[in-house]
C-alpha cells in the first residue's frame, strides 16, 4: 500500500508541475493558457483503473487551484470538466462517453450565437469517428480525447462568456492547429511515460501491481 501511496503522489507532482508549464493561449480567452498538463492529464486512466485516473487528475486540479489562491470564478470550476472528460475517454473505450460531444454539439447549436457559427461544432464529431477506431491506435484515441474536451470548453464558455459567432467562425481554421498539437503531445506524452514505467519495472525489479505498463510499438495494445 506504501508504494501505491508514493507512486500516486508522485504522479500527481508531477501533474501538478506540468500545469505551471504554459503551453499556448486558449483560443478566444484572455488571461487562460493551456499547459503541458493538457498533454499528461489525459493519459493518467491509462496506467491505472479509469476511476483513479478521474480522482489523481481531480485532485492535480484541485491543488493547482489552491495553489493560485482558490480563485471562486465559474469559468475555474468549468475548466476542470474538459480534462475529466478526456480522461475518461483516452483510458476506456466507452460508448457512453461520445454522450459528451453529442451533447455539446446540440447545446451549441441551441445558443444563438453558436447557430450563427454551426459548423464549428461540427469539429466534435472528430470523436465519434476516433471511436470507430481499434483502440490500440493511441494517437486516435489522443485525437478523439482531446476533442471530447474541447467540446466542453467551447459550450462552457459560449454559455458563460457568451463569446459571439464572429469569433467561433475566426477559430475554425485555427482549432484543427491546435487540436493537432494536443493530440501529438498526448501521444508523445503517453509513449514517454510508459517508457520510463518499463525502464523503472525491468531495471530496478521493482513491483509495482497496480500500474498498467503497454507492451508498445508504434500503437497502443490494450
Amino acid at each position: 500500500m506504501s508504494k501505491k501511496i508514493i507512486f500516486l503522489v508522485t504522479f500527481i507532482a508531477l501533474g501538478f508541475g506540468a500545469m505551471q508549464v504554459p503551453f499556448s493561449q486558449i483560443l478566444g480567452a484572455t488571461n487562460l493558457k493551456f499547459s503541458l498538463f493538457d498533454f499528461y492529464g489525459p493519459i493518467a486512466g491509462a496506467f491505472f483503473s479509469s476511476a483513479i485516473g478521474l480522482i489523481t487528475v481531480f485532485v492535480m486540479q484541485i491543488i493547482n487551484w489552491a495553489w493560485h489562491g482558490f480563485h471562486l470564478d465559474l469559468i475555474t470550476f468549468l475548466r476542470f470538466l474538459p480534462m475529466l472528460m478526456a480522461v475518461i475517454y483516452f483510458s476506456r473505450k466507452t460508448k457512453w462517453i461520445l454522450l459528451i460531444p453529442g451533447i455539446a454539439m446540440i447545446m451549441f447549436w441551441a445558443h444563438p450565437e453558436g447557430r450563427g457559427a454551426w459548423y464549428y461544432a461540427l469539429y466534435w464529431t472528430i470523436p465519434f469517428l476516433c471511436f470507430l477506431a481499434p483502440s490500440k491506435y493511441t494517437f486516435t484515441k489522443a485525437l478523439g480525447a482531446t476533442f471530447t474536451a474541447h467540446s466542453v470548453g467551447s459550450v462552457a464558455f459560449l454559455y458563460v462568456l457568451g463569446l459571439k459567432s464572429a469569433v467561433w467562425l475566426s477559430l475554425v481554421p485555427i482549432v484543427w492547429q491546435e487540436r493537432g498539437l494536443m493530440a501529438i503531445g498526448i501521444t508523445v506524452t503517453f509513449y514517454v511515460v510508459n517508457a520510463l514505467l518499463k525502464l523503472l519495472t525491468t531495471k530496478t525489479k521493482l513491483e509495482l501491481p497496480f500500474v498498467k505498463v503497454h507492451n508498445l510499438s508504434f500503437r497502443h495494445r490494450t
